[in-house]
């Protein structure tokens, strides 16, 4: 069967991502025998003719789309992204009679409305590489299901989850555009942050590929498609009990030395000796998931350590020297305008590293955050989040808490506030060739 799948994500904050679950589930169908093409929107320079051109000079039998968020989390300079896959199926439509089957993580959060708001035929949740793979098969013979949505189990684990099944082109734009290589290592999150969709999208059991296969694809991104930088798409690299030692590892045994970067959650596991083992792998630079400034908002928000644990963190990669960075809201559940201050007081004395802060909390559904809201009022029942809802704390004043953080960062270009402040910046750095994460640029700014 011809399948044609769609990225449609046009986020480039602060760099933009390789569409690594959509190759993951090309992967998956070239390997029953479907012929399978690949279209970057972003790629593609946003151009719906491109869009139009694909489907004329392909004829697909078949057109997935891969969502990857519905809008970019940021209350100060809010970005829609369903007015984009809209606008892709709508071109669709008046080129061709195929089925239209959307998929990803920003389809798979509010799956009802969002196949509502964009009008396509289907949706999948969850892992794409059984369900849509089922789907498809089904589809070559003529067979299509009463269900508009079909619901994925995440179960796959080792081998099962595929390598992903890169496009040379697709690569290429990305990586000519200083951005990196992206490669999974596991799936899963057993964390309870009362924001995250990680658990609902991937489960509650870590489920990791096999350490061989991991250290495969970062091989072949570099010697097959001049990878420079590789990022680690997992929620979490490393895990309380240690697992992704092996992946390690498996680096070490091969000699690879190509810089890389990934999210790492402060913890006691996490100690000098494997950030070094990790260093001479290439490990360059860390993004630690910090998220609330204070215990007490790290506490309301569900994290099971304290912002001691966090500059803990911070100074253990810098001693190794890896440059790091953070992300950090403000109007977590708990916050109160002491906290405000306090955490104010605590990211600035977090020492080299560079810090993006946000205000609010985008309140998605079936998550703790929801139910708060709820309980605070700020949502009310059967409510539809598909358009953008923000938790702040009732306990604090909005206008006040934008204006206190705008005061208290003006002056700290290693702190940036509103997040996407510097999105002009970046992207002139990345047109000049500069490759990878730029936390330490933005440190040694400070």
């Amino acid at each position: 069967m011809r399948v044609l799948l769609i990225s449609s994500n046009i986020a480039e904050t602060p760099y933009a991502v390789y569409p690594l679950g959509m190759s993951m589930v090309a992967a998956a169908l070239r390997k029953d025998g479907h012929e399978v093409s690949l279209l970057d929107f972003l790629q593609q320079g946003q151009s719906f003719e491109a869009v139009r051109a694909a489907v004329k000079r392909l004829d697909p039998e078949l057109i997935g789309i891969s969502i990857r968020n519905v809008d970019n989390v940021n209350l100060l300079n809010e970005q829609r992204y369903i007015d984009t896959v809209r606008g892709i199926v709508q071109v669709l439509r008046e080129e061709t009679s195929v089925k239209i089957v959307l998929g990803g993580s920003g389809f798979s959060v509010m799956p009802e409305p969002v196949l509502k708001s964009v009008g396509a035929d289907y949706g999948v949740t969850g892992e794409g590489e059984r369900v849509f793979r089922e789907f498809v098969a089904e589809a070559a013979q003529g067979r299509y299901p009463q269900e508009r949505i079909l619901h994925a189990t995440p179960e796959l684990t080792g081998g099962a989850i595929p390598p992903a099944d890169y496009d040379a082109d697709i690569l290429a734009f990305y990586l000519k555009s200083g951005h990196m290589a992206g490669v999974q290592s596991k799936r899963g999150c057993e964390h309870r942050c009362v924001y995250c969709t990680y658990p609902n999208l991937e489960g509650r059991v870590i489920r990791e590929r096999e350490p061989a296969a991991v250290v495969d694809d970062m091989e072949r991104l570099v010697k097959d498609y001049g990878a420079k930088y590789i990022f680690f798409t997992d929620s979490v690299f490393n895990d309380n009990r240690g697992r992704y030692r092996a992946v390690v590892d498996e680096m070490s045994r091969r000699k690879v030395t190509v810089p890389w970067t990934a999210f790492f959650k402060p913890c006691s596991e996490l100690d000098a000796d494997i950030i070094a083992r990790m260093k001479e792998t290439g490990l360059a630079a860390a993004e630690i998931g910090s998220d609330a400034p204070s215990d007490a908002t790290l506490r309301g928000i569900g994290k099971d350590f304290t912002f001691r644990d966090v500059d803990r963190c911070n100074s253990l990669f810098l001693e190794q020297g890896v440059a790091t960075a953070h992300y950090f809201m403000f109007g977590c559940p708990g916050e109160t305008p002491e906290t405000v201050l306090e955490g104010i007081a605590n990211i600035k004395g977090l020492e080299r590293t560079s810090i993006f802060v946000f205000m609010g909390i985008r309140i998605l559904p079936d998550t703790g955050l929801a139910k708060i809201a709820l309980r605070d009022g700020i949502i009310k029942p059967d409510q539809s989040l598909l358009e953008p809802v923000y938790y702040i704390s009732p306990q604090v004043d909005r206008v006040w808490l934008e204006a206190t953080l705008k005061e208290a960062f003006a002056k700290t270009r290693h702190i940036v506030f509103p997040p996407d402040a510097i999105e002009e910046k970046l992207h002139v750095l990345f047109k000049l060739g500069y490759t990878g994460s730029l936390w330490d640029l933005l440190a040694k700014r400070k």
